[in-house]
């Protein structure tokens, strides 16, 4: 695991708790250990070794009973960790059964055991990932629904644009997360399938029993069979890299708009309020957005290892050189950082609150200019979209000179009251009558997130 995500002083600002022992050094060994009691279960009913060999292996196969520090440092000369827990897990069921280790490990490779175990811990991060997923979608789902007539500000280019009801800003959240769970569902399945191909992939030691060897040994883990062992193919795990990837990003979008929002000058909505939580050192005032804030530090970082797992697929022939090592620290680092981004947005969706009236006054920011389009297409159907739009914008900019709200200079100009009497004026200034289908985009998002 990589140091700080690992460390008890920095690992908690950077990955969920869940995630950090899911991943913690014993929990991956006893995985890559479970590998190995499958693998001798499964020969064994195959009859590839003796059934009575199973029981030793198998109660060898517990990771309290080896020093992880011991084989760090052994797997330095041997290039992996495997090799030197498999002649520790061989001593291990020696001490009672020297006729059973014969058998531990019988016809695999180190890549078979170090790429299942990684499977494991990645099908154990998605389930911890489901978890908050859930948490978030529900919260930004029932967020849209409670504001989803409350008036909010549209921005592009980080200006105000027009009107749109907030519960469709949040209805995207929710949509944008679910399209993340549906990916890691299909690839939970898809992608996190048995390693087991023996020294060159071929099960040749197995001679003609590695075919339903694998099959029991994938039976055991609860795992899909591939066509062929995947030793140098790591597409399937490269998609799942890129699909953490897009969820961290995702959450990233969420969390920078959160802390927009929660800007001095904006204040429209607030993470959750706690004993400790946003203070300043100095400054006895400030609500910093610190769930926000850990989000994308958390996605500035993942983005960068998932770039890691996508130029690590040239793997050379049948095993690599370089590649497939640069993977082990990188996998879990990536499982981590997405969790605490997505705990932290979870958090958010949660416990986010909002300040309507600030919303209503941010909107009246411009004198009426954020309802222009309203007015513009209003008298489109009078003079012509050319005419209308030329017009409304001489008409905005007189109002931007001469400070006044741009429904009054409107009401004075008899080139529009010609057109658009003052009571349809007036109409055309109301926020929540020029929100198109958006009503019907927020039941489509919050729907898709049912599905």
């Amino acid at each position: 695991m990589l140091d700080p995500l690992g460390s008890s002083l920095l690992g908690p600002l950077f990955a969920s708790a869940t995630m950090r022992a899911l991943l913690a050094d014993r929990e991956r060994l006893q995985r890559m250990l479970d590998v190995e009691a499958a693998l001798a279960r499964a020969e064994a009913a195959v009859g590839v070794i003796p059934q009575q060999a199973v029981a030793a292996i198998v109660a060898a196969c517990r990771a309290e009973h080896y020093d992880l520090a011991a084989l760090g440092d052994a797997a330095v000369d041997a290039g992996n960790v495997a090799i030197p827990l498999v002649k520790a897990l061989t001593a291990e069921v020696g001490k009672k059964d020297k006729e059973a280790a014969r058998y531990v490990h019988w016809g695999a490779t180190s890549q078979d055991i170090i790429d299942t175990a990684l499977v494991l811990d990645l099908r154990a991060a998605i389930d911890a990932l489901r978890a908050d997923l859930d948490r978030a979608i529900a919260g930004f789902a029932a967020l849209a629904e409670r504001h989803r007539h409350v008036a909010a500000a549209g921005r592009t280019w980080l200006q105000q644009a027009l009107p749109i009801p907030l519960g469709l800003k949040f209805a995207g959240y929710a949509a944008a997360l679910g399209r993340s769970r549906a990916r890691l569902v299909r690839l939970r399945t898809e992608a996190l399938v048995l390693q087991f191909g023996g020294a060159a992939g071929t099960l040749a030691a197995l001679e003609h029993d590695g075919l339903k060897a694998a099959e029991r040994m994938a039976a055991e883990l609860a795992l899909g069979v591939p066509d062929a062992p995947w030793h140098s193919h790591r597409d399937r795990l490269a998609e799942l890299a890129a699909a953490l990837a897009i969820l961290a990003g995702t959450c990233g979008k969420i969390a920078r708009d959160v802390a927009l929002l929660m800007q001095t000058e904006v204040a429209e909505a607030f993470e959750p309020a706690a004993e400790g939580r946003g203070g300043s050192s100095t400054m006895p005032q400030k609500r910093n957005p610190v769930g926000a804030v850990a989000a994308l530090a958390a996605v500035t970082v993942a983005a960068n290892l998932a770039a890691t797992i996508l130029n690590a697929q040239v793997h050379e022939h049948e095993r690599a050189t370089g590649a497939w090592q640069a993977e082990w620290p990188v996998y879990p680092a990536l499982a981590l950082v997405t969790s605490g981004a997505l705990h932290a947005v979870a958090d958010i969706a949660e416990g986010l609150t909002i300040d309507a009236e600030r919303m209503r006054q941010n909107l009246d920011a411009t004198g009426g200019q954020i309802m222009a389009e309203a007015v513009t297409f209003a008298l489109a159907r009078k003079l012509g979209k050319q005419e209308a739009h030329h017009r409304m914008e001489a008409a905005a900019k007189k109002a931007r000179n001469e400070k006044r709200h741009l429904k009054d200079a409107l009401t004075a100009d008899a080139g529009v009251t010609q057109h658009l009497k003052p009571a349809e004026i007036e109409d055309l200034f109301d926020p929540l009558a020029y929100q198109g289908v958006a009503q019907a985009f927020i039941d489509r998002l919050i729907a898709s997130t049912r599905s």
